[in-house]
């Protein structure tokens, strides 16, 4: 398990659970950390997971989830929900990037596991593929709400986000919770 998108100001969360087995762990022997891969890789990656692993799951929470639950509770509660889909059709050993259990997984037992991404292949692999999705979401909503350059930052309070943010205002796909969005609605 591992997500992306925790820190940006704008976009979902993006959860991910992949399954594998040891005959196609081999096959993605390679896969890193998602930070520190390119786009590139990260990309032919994504592929390799998607071709090769036993399953993959995802679950989303949106910023108005996020808003209504905060940000923490947001992202484990994707990662549960993702879990549950890789667990199926039966009980799953689950592997958590972080230090917090996931909530509800009453038929799989888990371990947090800081820095998992760097330690375990599976969370690896899961921080590609929620990355992988999440930056192309992100693309996506740039033709939604033009002006933001999320295709640049993917949501990130880079300066030019928070330009565009103080211009234009929020739009639908920002976190009304987070301090600079909530200042560019106030002011």
């Amino acid at each position: 398990m591992d997500e992306a998108g925790r820190g940006p100001l704008a976009g979902p969360v993006v959860a991910a659970a992949v399954r594998l087995s040891r005959g196609n762990a081999l096959l993605l022997a390679g896969a890193r950390d998602s930070k520190a891969l390119s786009p590139g890789r990260r990309d032919i990656f994504f592929d390799l997971i998607r071709q090769n692993a036993d399953s993959v799951s995802l679950a989303w929470s949106h910023p108005s989830r996020i808003d209504a639950e905060n940000i923490l509770r947001a992202s484990l509660n994707a990662m549960s929900r993702a879990a549950r889909r890789a667990s199926r059709p039966g009980p799953a050993f689950v592997l958590v990037d972080g230090p917090f259990p996931l909530p509800g997984l009453s038929t799989s037992r888990q371990e947090p596991l800081v820095k998992g991404d760097a330690r375990s292949l599976a969370v690896a692999c899961a921080s590609i593929v929620a990355k992988v999705v999440r930056d192309r979401w992100m693309r996506r909503l740039s033709s939604r709400f033009p002006g933001f350059g999320f295709e640049r930052h993917k949501g990130y309070g880079t300066a030019g986000h928070l330009a565009a943010l103080r211009a234009l205002g929020p739009s639908k796909a920002h976190r009304l919770s987070f301090a600079p969005v909530r200042a560019a609605r106030d002011k």
